[in-house]
């Protein structure tokens, strides 16, 4: 086969370091675009981008031609120098060292979009280390809570 042919939806989630609160408005709408951009710029263009004031969530389109490790490290380091140049209250941001992806269906793509784009709502009553232990158990995946967080 001659042509490389792919279409993987990638829901990414990763907070800021110890989950500080740093995300409020403007800084959120504004680091939801720029995160947009930037995975765009890594041919992964997003659906879409939300999340909450110490956590975000990006559902995108994986290029084929780059690993899910290597959009991550670019869309941190990125992000992160970026906000680091919106004041002094920035000076130390920094995200957690980790992340979870998670593989999304074509038939999914809508749901999870609506999941993010509803993040405020969502985290009323749920705690992102709630929201982040079930996702990793509804997709089976096995942590040791000692070095989930940083």
């Amino acid at each position: 086969m001659p042509q490389s042919l792919s279409k993987l939806y990638v829901h990414l989630a990763f907070s800021t370091k110890h989950r500080e609160p740093l995300l409020l408005a403007p800084l959120r709408a504004e680091m939801h675009a720029y995160l947009a951009t930037v995975l765009k710029n890594q041919d992964s263009p997003a659906v879409e981008v939300g999340g909450t004031s110490d956590h975000v969530h990006a559902l995108f389109r994986l290029s084929k031609n780059s690993s899910l490790a290597g959009i991550v490290e670019g869309v941190k380091t990125s992000s992160s120098k970026w906000a680091k140049t919106q004041g002094r209250a920035f000076v130390n941001f920094y995200w957690q060292s980790g992340y979870g992806g998670f593989s999304v269906g074509p038939g999914d793509v809508e749901k999870v979009a609506e999941y993010i784009a509803h993040q405020e709502t969502h985290h009323r009553a749920v705690t992102f280390q709630e929201e982040y232990r079930r996702l990793l158990q509804s997709y089976g995946i096995e942590f040791d809570e000692r070095y989930v967080w940083d």
